[in-house]
């Protein structure tokens, strides 16, 4: 910088990132006194250099010190990189199955497509414009993040919810559609994460579009930076599906709390949001959560009640020995009152005839959902579901954990996805009559030609379903 003042009167760069620390996994400088120096080579060696880049670039701000660890590195290798690779993976074993071929098989123009499709393309053509704003400001980190949770949604929410349009037979346009969406994904995001991750960009690059054409350019660090497209831009799309992952992660929530598996299909569900979904969204909620009916209310107060209690480690410096008599006159309000007092900044107590005034992190308001019902209440967002259970509804959950227990014998036996089967079943009466009575729709599901109450054949192991021991077993035709 002296020099080029000195020399040219101008400096000698526009910008300038000047990075900081890198530490151990505790937070200490690394020193060889201390013996807790990496060896970097020995880290590019195991887990590869773009997960090294990538933890750098994801953890935190480049000029703020950063941790390092082989354990943190290997998290953002296993969290990102994996679940990039896998959707990568999917596509590729798929697309080889059908022969699927981006110049021959055309998708519909994007309007046409299903709201899925429209949505991630939306999403894909609003990241481009992020990263490339982000780097354009230098701003690391927030492209990185940015990134990452796109691929997130990619993985757990497009393709999982895609997954049976490939799995259809023949190629109708459906079908096309999807392949011809997430080709276009995948082929982005080589492009979008190429100053990220290289190596992996170059390995999608290389095998998804060299392989079609050798017009393009030959590696994906020649191409140009991809460019938004506009017209797939549809910023209602995206509010509209980001409000339904939140109820969709409430709903997750409510079950976890009420310790039932998603396979157990529930009647009901109420919901309290900024926003109602539009109709089409309906269904999927419903399948997702496995519920039968979704309603949109003003109100879901009902389901559930308010209790509050004493926060003691912030109450006890504040008033010491009266902390057990106001704990005291918290437990003896009751829902109503409790609810009054959570939006209010100063909380009135009476304690022996004398008023008290508390804050609010002095106490703690939970929501307690009423017999029957578990309530989860995320941000402005609160999901009521009906956990009562009849006997159609167990029997429906039988039917799906039974489904889904042959999947994963068919995948643990290394069963081709279109290979047919037979089950087999015994050791429990009550599973023997829901597969009889379910049996075209479990067969179906699972490929199977027939399902026989007999010793099990093929690919046997032992199962408990919802209380019940059972021995399953499977066999390729």
């Amino acid at each position: 910088l002296a020099i080029s003042t000195l020399l040219f009167d101008q400096p000698a760069f526009r910008s300038c990132i000047v990075l900081g620390h890198v530490q151990d996994k505790y937070g200490q400088k690394m020193s060889k006194h201390k013996g807790n120096v990496v060896d970097p080579f020995n880290v590019l060696e195991r887990l590869g250099a773009d997960a090294v880049r990538w933890y750098f670039y994801s953890a935190s701000a480049p000029w703020l010190p950063s941790r390092f660890s082989d354990d943190l590195v290997a998290e953002g290798q296993r969290k990102f990189m994996g679940t990039l690779w896998n959707v990568y993976a999917f596509f590729v074993l798929y697309a080889n199955m059908d022969c699927f071929d981006p110049n021959e098989h055309q998708g519909s123009p994007y309007g046409e497509r299903p709201i899925l499709d429209r949505w991630i393309l939306s999403r894909l053509s609003t990241l481009v414009s992020t990263v490339d704003g982000h780097l354009d400001n230098y701003r690391i980190t927030e492209a990185a993040r940015a990134a990452a949770r796109f691929v997130d949604q990619l993985s757990n929410w497009y393709v999982r919810r895609s997954r049976e349009r490939f799995w259809e037979k023949g190629m109708e346009q459906d079908k096309v559609n999807a392949y011809s969406t997430l080709y276009a994904v995948l082929t982005t995001v080589s492009k979008v994460l190429a100053p990220f991750v290289p190596f992996l960009a170059e390995e999608m690059y290389q095998n998804l579009v060299r392989t079609v054409s050798k017009d393009h350019e030959e590696s994906v660090h020649l191409c140009l930076y991809p460019e938004p497209e506009t017209a797939h831009v549809d910023t209602e799309l995206e509010q509209d599906m980001d409000a339904l992952l939140d109820i969709v992660a409430a709903g997750r929530a409510c079950r976890s709390q009420a310790n039932m598996k998603v396979r157990q299909p529930l009647r009901q569900m109420y919901v309290k949001a900024p926003q109602v979904l539009p109709e089409d969204y309906h269904n999927v909620v419903k399948e997702e959560l496995n519920v039968k009916s979704l309603h949109f209310v003003n109100e879901t107060e009902g389901f559930y009640e308010y209790q509050i209690q004493a926060n003691f480690p912030k109450l006890g410096p504040k008033f010491g020995k009266l902390v057990p008599k106001i704990a005291q006159a918290l437990s003896e309000l009751s829902s109503t009152e409790a609810a009054a007092l959570q939006s209010q900044k100063k909380i009135k107590l009476d304690v022996n005839g004398q008023p008290l005034f508390l804050d609010q992190d002095d106490v703690i308001i939970k929501i307690m959902a009423k017999a029957g019902f578990a309530v989860e209440v995320e941000g402005q967002v609160q999901v009521v579901l009906e956990t009562e259970l009849d006997e159609e509804l167990i029997e429906e959950g039988f039917v799906r954990e039974l489904i889904s227990k042959t999947q994963t014998m068919r995948k643990e036996a290394g069963f081709a996805v279109q290979d047919h089967i037979r089950v087999y079943h015994r050791g429990s009466d009550r599973i023997a009559g829901v597969l009889e009575r379910n049996r075209e729709t479990i067969m179906d599901e699972v490929l199977a030609e027939d399902i026989s109450a007999s010793k099990p054949q093929g690919y046997a192991k032992q199962w408990t379903i919802n209380g019940e021991p059972v021995e399953l077993g499977v066999e390729k035709l």
